[in-house]
């Protein structure tokens, strides 16, 4: 067998193996969920666990503990604090909306049949009609699928595994992670692990540096939303500002959501034009900070991933494995990038791509020549 068949050989087998891991992946993703969150916060806790294990001199095993149960702790005390009260906000929203539903068709309906005094009576009263029972059957529909999700037995074992089975398996992550990187790097093919060493370089930077700061932006902007809707007397202001800041991951959307969601409340709860005034007022200045000052610091302008692309990868990644395809998105949105990158760097440095003639430039003493001549 000549070198080049081996070569050929192992790629075949490579793309093979690979294969199998995503129909694997694809198969077993309902039960996934507590581990793709375990190596997600291995990855991101990692550094602080170097720094516990550097600068105050723990052993491996007692800055992982360390961590572990810190980072644990504070994500249990907000999850006990902050989730009781997101939920009876919910549960009112769910409650207030046939009081919205009436309102709608008492005030506003009446209020478009001025406006639209041509149409027909008949006509304006079966859209009416037709669009109570729509919206019936919609909540109804969403309240169904939120059941079912709650009933189901994988939710339920995926909410066990992930109060119990990710914080061990995260923490035997972190205490094994530089061997686990160590043992991959003897993995890599002697010629090529250079450059390939420098490309998952760049999606670590790019990653790190893209969800790292992004978490932070959700965090600033749910509470800014939340105490700013909620000061201003917003009903439901602390569900509707924090699922904002969350759904901020997701470029435009979040504030789509939450300045939609705010104004129709505020206009079903006040009925004037200063309260909603005010509350767009929140929306407003809460993109102001993020556009000129929180996601500039925080994230950066050089993480190369758009906004569009990652909007695909997300949507892409619902369509095909769900929740879990949602959260491994992003980390496969940041790795496809960096390698189309270093692909169309490699190609416009190839032989194929036709490279221009440097143009001459002429001198003033050679046009000079030439003018004398």
């Amino acid at each position: 067998m000549t070198i080049s068949s081996k070569v050929n050989s192992g790629y075949v087998m490579a793309a093979v193996i690979g294969g199998l891991h995503i129909g694997f992946f694809y198969l077993a993703s309902d039960i996934l969920l507590p581990f793709i969150v375990a190596f997600l916060t291995a990855y991101f806790l990692d550094p602080v666990v170097d720094v516990f294990e550097e600068k105050l001199g723990l052993s491996r095993n007692s800055a992982t503990l360390s961590v572990t149960t810190i980072f644990f702790l504070i994500v249990a005390t907000l999850l006990i604090l902050i989730v009781p009260l997101l939920y009876n906000q919910l549960s009112g929203l769910i409650d207030r909306i046939p009081k919205y539903m009436d309102f709608v068709e008492q005030k506003v309906i009446p209020e478009i049949e001025i406006l639209v005094g041509s149409i027909s009576p008949d006509v304006l009263q079966s859209a009416t009609e037709h669009f109570g029972d729509v919206s019936k059957q919609l909540l109804s529909v969403i309240l169904n699928v939120a059941s079912n999700m709650l009933n189901s037995g994988i939710a339920i074992v995926n909410m066990l595994s992930l109060m119990f089975i990710t914080p061990i398996v995260s923490f035997y992550l972190m205490r094994e992670w530089d061997t686990i990187v160590a043992n991959l790097n003897r993995l890599l093919p002697p010629k090529h692990a250079p450059v390939i060493r420098e490309q998952l370089k760049e999606i670590d930077k790019t990653l790190s540096a893209y969800i790292r700061g992004q978490t932070n932006v959700c965090l600033l902007l749910g509470t800014f939303y939340a105490i700013g809707l909620t000061i201003a007397g917003l009903e439901f202001g602390l569900f509707i500002g924090f699922a904002t800041g969350i759904l901020s991951f997701i470029p435009y959307v979040g504030m789509l959501f939450g300045f939609i969601a705010g104004m129709v409340i505020a206009f079903l709860q006040f009925g004037d034009l200063m309260h909603m005034l005010i509350i767009a007022g929140i929306f407003v200045v809460g993109q102001m900070l993020e556009g000129t000052f929180i996601t500039p610091n925080l994230v950066g302008n050089e993480i190369g991933l758009h906004p569009v692309w990652i909007i695909f990868a997300l949507l892409s990644g619902g369509s095909i494995f769900g929740f879990i395809g949602i959260l491994i998105a992003i980390p496969a949105a940041a790795a496809i990038a960096v390698l189309v990158r270093f692909s169309i760097k490699q190609y416009l440095n190839s032989s194929v791509f036709p490279k221009k003639p440097a143009r001459k430039r002429k001198t003033r003493s050679t046009t000079n020549r030439a003018k004398h001549a």
